[in-house]
């Protein structure tokens, strides 16, 4: 039976953006973000932000240019796990490394639906950040004082073709297992949840016409969206409401996403 991996715990999801600067400041603006690390390099400008603890590592290539025409997009997902077990399972599954720092690695995202997955052997969100001068703001504060009332993370919603195939291939490769299995009309999808870690994979394949067929059609297999939960949705609505923020329907029912358009090319969804 193939290896799998058993992660524990999702440390951070990443992107890559056009502008690293313009994107930390809007971040910050509309969500209350905060700067947790810079990572300046030769190719790349890399950084890791919070929103509602969750957290975010924006990577901006230094050419443009090599990216313009698929723009910005999410690149994947970092998992607390073991490393000697990553690679084992890595190996076992015939996945590629694209990136291997030693103590990280980054498999190739044609080899997993359009998802390149980070793996770590540490956990990002009980350090001490030197530009906060100590840990993140509390579940609390992010419930009880921001606005938004972030309650924190549901998971990511992930587009793809085949979703059977999908379903199994997590199953084997990160020890995935199903939640549940239900249409979404609102996009004109099916939804898979896939239980890994702490959080939540939905797997999304369309059913006929709307967003997720365009979606699919249109970027490939990968993640579609971040998916927060809040404290109360008719709060939320009202908070991007008065900041001018023109909302579209989330894939879950009763929930809203901030298209793309609306978010340096990256889709955010909030549900009760």
């Amino acid at each position: 039976m193939p290896r799998s991996i058993s992660p524990t715990r999702l440390n951070h999801i990443n992107l890559v953006l056009e502008d690293y600067d313009a994107s930390v400041a809007h971040f910050a603006d509309l969500y209350g973000a905060e700067l947790l690390a810079d990572y300046p390099q030769k190719d790349l400008n890399a950084g890791l932000i919070e929103i509602g603890r969750v957290i975010f590592e924006l990577f901006v290539p230094s050419a443009w240019f090599l990216n313009a025409r698929y723009g910005p997009h999410y690149l994947g997902i970092e998992y607390q796990a073991d490393l000697e077990e990553v690679r084992a399972a890595v190996a076992v599954h015939g996945i590629r490394i694209v990136r291997d720092i030693g103590l990280a690695l980054h498999t190739h995202p044609a080899d997993a639906f359009g998802v390149s997955f980070e793996f770590y052997a540490g956990w990002f969100h009980e350090r001490e950040w030197e530009p906060l001068g100590g840990p993140m703001k509390s579940a609390e504060w992010w419930r009880d004082e921001h606005p938004l009332g972030l309650t924190g993370l549901k998971g990511c919603t992930l587009a793809v073709a085949e979703i059977d195939a999908a379903a199994v291939f997590f199953k084997s490769f990160l020890s995935a297992e199903v939640a549940y299995d239900e249409l979404r009309p609102a996009i004109g999808a099916r939804a898979v949840g896939l239980q890994i870690a702490d959080g939540v994979i939905e797997l999304l394949t369309p059913v006929g016409d709307g967003a997720l067929r365009s979606h699919l059609h249109a970027f490939g297999e990968g993640i579609r969206s971040t998916v927060f939960t809040v404290r109360d949705i008719d709060q939320a609505r009202r908070y991007f409401a008065e900041r001018g923020v023109a909302l579209a329907a989330a894939a879950a029912p009763g929930g809203f996403a901030v298209p793309a358009g609306a978010n340096l090319g990256v889709m955010f969804e909030f549900v009760a």
